[in-house]
């Protein structure tokens, strides 16, 4: 259950990484709101996976699937650049997180 946990606490983190796109500064109302809602779903989640996941491995994650995440909603949501060094350096972080999973009890 930690898992799903952190997993819906990352997925939430892309989530209000865009809403926060949308929000144009907090000038747009839905998009904040959206945001202020994710983001403590986001760190709720993950403070329920915190009560069984070492630390290292709960926060590694967490921000690596917000990282890779929000770059594949910017490329295909936002139409921004995907070009061969950025593919690379995403999947360099989604390997690292395979490997923190794997060498992580639980």
């Amino acid at each position: 259950m930690p898992w799903i946990y952190l997993v819906t606490a990352g997925v939430l983190e892309v989530v209000w990484a865009f809403a926060m796109k949308q929000s144009d500064g907090f000038t747009r109302l839905w998009p904040t709101a959206l945001m202020a809602v994710a983001m403590a779903g986001s760190v709720g989640f993950l403070a329920l996976a915190m009560r069984t996941l070492p630390l290292g491995t709960a926060y590694t994650i967490w921000t690596g699937i917000g990282a890779v995440g929000a770059f594949l909603v910017g490329i295909t949501v936002l139409g921004e650049a995907a070009n061969a060094t950025r593919i690379l350096a995403a999947g360099l972080i989604g390997s690292g997180l395979v490997l923190m999973k794997l060498s992580s009890p639980g």
